[in-house]
């Protein structure tokens, strides 16, 4: 019987996501994600030399995400940027979960940066360079109202539909 390919490294970020999401980032021990694995601390070790590394390596497929979306939607229409924004909080559910929950994390590790940009490039594709207080409240309550409802449990679909509507008129009212 052919044996299945295994990829460690994919299994210990979720192992990990999941406790971090669950007990916090500073209260779990990579001895835990090891023990939880069945595996060694040094074989955890091989594939993460750090916590932080691997809290980055559970955090930036996220990042690298929002980043295509926000390329691909640059001079086109707000709406595409939100339907993909919705996708991606949705697929890297977790992962959101744990950087709201643990936003302390983020900044050790120097990932608070790269979001704060990622917060001002979505300004940009959703009001404009020039946005003014008003607009930028708008966007902000279009993106976190949209990110709330894709972290909410609920027939996606029908869900997706009308967070994308009430995102839509947040920017429009």
């Amino acid at each position: 019987m052919p044996r299945t390919r295994v990829d460690t490294s994919a299994e210990i970020r979720a192992v990990a996501a999941e406790l971090f999401a669950r007990q916090g980032f500073e209260k779990t021990s990579l001895r835990e994600v090891a023990e939880q694995l069945g595996i060694t601390k040094a074989a955890l070790y091989y594939h993460f030399p750090s916590k932080a590394d691997l809290v980055r390596g559970i955090v930036q497929p996220l990042l690298d995400d929002v980043g295509e979306v926000l390329a691909a939607s640059r001079g086109r229409e707000p709406e595409q940027f939100l339907a993909g924004y919705f996708d991606v909080v949705l697929r890297h559910r977790q992962v959101f979960e744990l950087v709201i929950r643990d936003v302390s994390a983020l900044a050790q590790l120097d990932l608070m940066e790269q979001m704060l940009s990622w917060r001002e490039q979505t300004y940009h594709v959703l009001v404009g360079e020039d946005a003014t207080p008003a607009q930028i409240a708008k966007a902000t309550v279009a993106i976190g109202g949209l990110q709330d409802c894709a972290l909410t449990e609920g027939p996606v679909e029908e869900f997706r539909d009308a967070a994308l509507a009430a995102a839509i008129a947040a920017l429009r009212s």
